[in-house]
């Protein structure tokens, strides 16, 4: 058996390849054929039909936040980018200026760049919230609430609005109804992070119900939006700040702060990704095809759920197989979570037996990349997985 890579963090097709969605190819030709555009540079904010378009995919179409226009984009250098850009502005200027000691809160675990982002940034007090309750492989619901509950006020909390990563374990809506009446109660900070829109369920609308929740209550909060993975575009580094302000006057005041941030960072974002998701989200056609194509004589499915579905049988189908084989223990946490990656619920000991004696590559922590499992080598997972479980304690 050849070695199975279960941990880089990208879509791979069935046939462990990268995939070009098809909708990205066809508007790749469309920039190519299009004499009106040139290589001039950008806004210092980005593409405004770009920024524009995330806004409304994150906040949805008939957002009162957008309508009462007090929404507004920064198109940064991938999901990194909006992280870094907005964390700079909250350290300048969020509850006292160049203020280094309010905590920033981030979930145990999280993705490993969230510290360092708001660690460079200039923040000094960085602190965990209870997020994975390992015994029950789940959210630890009552420790997050806790950590909510005692968190200083005016505290940012940084939340993964869908497919936590590295956990894959979401809040239900009844438990970010609970989170969002206590941050709002308590006056904590929202900083979303949404790098899986689409990818996670299928369902642009599904992955962002924690966003929309929170605006419909009336918070003031940052999104940093990546286009990585439900467009593919991984080395094009395409993201966007969204920024929910309380009104048009102060949505202004921040932005063109914003602006003085962005310059002396990367100065002026690049083109060409921003296009190609601002051609496919604006064109009635091609977002048809990038997600949820509606003439009933469409037979082909459209680029989103293509990949989704893909990850969520592979879940469906290591689930099943762990379960007929009786390998110990309670599996339902696999389909349970959502999104790319998966706590497999291995201990460090049965990653190494996994890594050492059956060449399957996964991280110390037992998170694995769903997409590294194909139709192929899904039975050689679950079987080492079996074997890891029944050998080793």
């Amino acid at each position: 058996m050849a070695p199975v890579l279960c941990g880089p963090p990208a879509y791979r097709t069935d046939d462990c390849l990268p995939w070009v969605l098809p909708v990205v190819k066809k508007v790749e030709r469309l920039i190519v054929e299009d004499s009106s555009l040139n290589h001039e540079y950008l806004p210092i904010l980005g593409l405004p039909e770009f920024r524009s378009a995330a806004s409304k995919v994150a906040l949805g179409d008939d957002s009162a936040a957008i309508k009462e226009n007090r929404v507004g984009g920064v198109q940064a250098l991938g999901g990194t980018g909006a992280l870094r850009i907005g964390a700079e502005f909250l350290r300048r200027w969020y509850n006292g200026v160049n203020n280094t000691a309010t905590p920033v809160y981030v979930s145990a675990p999280t993705w490993e760049n969230h510290n360092s982002v708001f660690a460079d940034a200039g923040f000094k007090d960085i602190r965990p919230y209870h997020y994975w309750d390992a015994a029950n492989r789940g959210l630890d619901r009552a420790g997050f609430l806790d950590d909510l509950e005692k968190a200083p006020e005016h505290s940012i909390f940084v939340l993964h609005a869908c497919a936590h990563n590295p956990t894959g374990t979401d809040p239900t809506q009844e438990d970010w109804k609970a989170i969002a009446e206590i941050m709002k109660r308590r006056n904590l900070f929202v900083f979303f992070d949404s790098a899986y829109q689409g990818f996670a369920s299928g369902s642009l609308e599904k992955d962002a119900w924690a966003i929309r929740y929170f605006v419909s209550e009336g918070f003031e909060l940052f999104i940093a939006q990546s286009f990585s993975k439900n467009f593919g575009l991984y080395n094009e580094r395409v993201g966007n700040l969204t920024v929910v302000a309380r009104d048009n006057e102060n949505l202004s005041r921040i932005l063109s702060q914003m602006e003085k941030i962005v310059r002396t960072t990367w100065s002026n974002p690049p083109s060409q990704g921003a296009r190609i998701v601002s051609k496919t989200l604006n064109c009635p056609e091609l977002f048809a095809e990038w997600y949820a194509p509606t003439p009933p004589t469409i037979t082909w499915k459209d680029n989103v759920k293509t990949m989704a579905e893909r990850v969520l049988l592979m879940r469906d189908q290591l689930r099943s197989k762990l379960e007929t084989q009786g390998t110990p223990g309670t599996w339902n946490h696999i389909t349970q979570q959502i999104g790319m990656f998966s706590f497999t619920g291995l201990n460090p000991k049965q990653v190494e037996f996994m890594i050492k004696e059956k060449h399957v590559y996964l991280m110390a922590s037992g998170r694995i990349n769903m997409c590294g499992l194909t139709t192929k080598n899904i039975d050689y997972i679950a079987q080492s997985i079996h074997e890891a479980v029944t050998k080793v304690q």
